[in-house]
């Protein structure tokens, strides 16, 4: 069990990501702004108390895998790995320049610390059930986290994974479903309806868990419980808010692809107030952070 100083400690890293989310794209003037903000608090228990990994040795033959598959959303990475102490956190500043390392999205030769090199939605999976796979034949100690959309679960290469994973029951597998319902384009079950997720993944052979992709709690609970699972590979459906903590990009799915002070949206400030009114609702929302566990 998080004690209340370990749930406070990472929600206040979790609101400092957000923050530097929030000025790499006002930096960039492009990116994606919806599915990093809601993937924060995934991220922060991964990096902060998860994940078997060392910044210092990025390559350490011991460390566990981590699969971005919808790359799109790096800025929540490249923060995260940041505030790990992979690079220096001002390096943020250069998402998507000339010359960065940090790409639009991720390349593996580009920064120490990437596993896979992220685009083509619909990938991530079988690249980690591969990685998985090769765990299991050698009796490896590591495990591998694939964070996938549910927007790419209309991509057949993910299916074709999630039927590949289920056949040889790759234990050393655990898939993070980002189940905000949005993709590019509108709302998933307008645009191709998954429907039951956690049915179809079942039928296939996978130990299926929902949670609350906010509450720490929740998000700690079940990685430790796919740990204990041996006879088959676990995919956790972490249902998020897109656009979490800041209010005009909650649950909005112009805000996919597009970065603060680029819409002109009813409900969101006029552009060039954007930038300025998300920082601070989550200088705001640091503030009651503190005070609700003081």
């Amino acid at each position: 069990m998080l004690s209340d100083h370990q749930i406070k400690q990472l929600e206040l890293k979790a609101n400092e990501i957000r923050e530097d989310i929030i000025k790499m794209l006002l930096e960039a003037k492009s990116g994606h702004s919806a599915g990093p903000l809601g993937m924060a608090d995934i991220f922060t228990a991964l990096y902060f108390n998860i994940l078997k990994h060392n910044p210092k040795n990025p390559t350490d033959p011991n460390r566990d895998r981590l699969v971005l598959s919808n790359g799109h959303i790096c800025p929540v990475l490249y923060a995260t790995m940041a505030h790990s102490g992979y690079f220096p956190i001002d390096e943020l500043k250069t998402l998507r320049k000339l010359g960065t390392r940090l790409q639009g999205h991720p390349h593996r030769e580009a920064l120490p610390g990437l596993e896979t090199t992220s685009g083509p939605l619909g990938s991530g999976l079988s690249q980690a059930a591969g990685m998985a796979y090769v765990a299991q034949m050698d009796n490896l100690p590591w495990r591998v986290y694939c964070l996938t959309s549910d927007g790419e679960h209309d991509e057949g290469n993910t299916w074709e994974a999630v039927l590949f994973a289920g056949k040889y029951k790759l234990r050393h597998l655990t898939v993070i479903i980002d189940r905000n319902n949005i993709q590019i384009d509108g709302y998933t079950e307008d645009i191709m309806p998954l429907g039951d997720l956690k049915a179809k993944y079942e039928s296939f052979g996978w130990h299926v868990l929902e949670i609350d992709g906010h509450d720490f709690t929740e998000i700690i609970s079940a990685t430790n419980q796919a740990k204990a699972i041996y006879e088959k590979p676990t995919v956790i459906i972490a249902h998020t808010i897109p656009g979490k903590g800041v209010d005009f990009m909650e649950n909005r799915f112009e805000w996919h692809g597009s970065p603060p002070d680029a819409m002109e949206i009813q409900g969101a400030p006029k552009k060039g107030d954007q930038g300025k009114t998300a920082l601070k609702e989550l200088r705001t929302l640091k503030g009651k952070i503190r005070s609700e566990h003081e």
